[in-house]
């Protein structure tokens, strides 16, 4: 008899562009993991106030980061 290894899950951060354009930030996190990142204020344009969160929606528009299972 075989043994049936079960991979846990794992997700990716993805930042979305609103003129389409998608960049992958990080993979092969936990869901708490992912969840955590996502709550950050620093992951939106319309919450970022850090120096860098401003001159990324000023050079590319609004965005955010999202997760999905990797």
């Amino acid at each position: 008899m075989s043994t049936i290894y079960t991979r846990p899950n794992t997700y990716r951060i993805v930042r979305h562009y609103f003129n389409g354009r998608k960049r992958e930030i990080n993979s092969g996190l936990t869901l708490e993991q992912a969840q955590q990142h996502c709550a950050n204020p620093e992951t939106s344009s319309t919450t970022a106030t850090s120096s860098a969160g401003r001159a990324r929606t000023r050079r590319y528009g609004q965005w955010f980061d999202g997760y999905s299972k990797d």
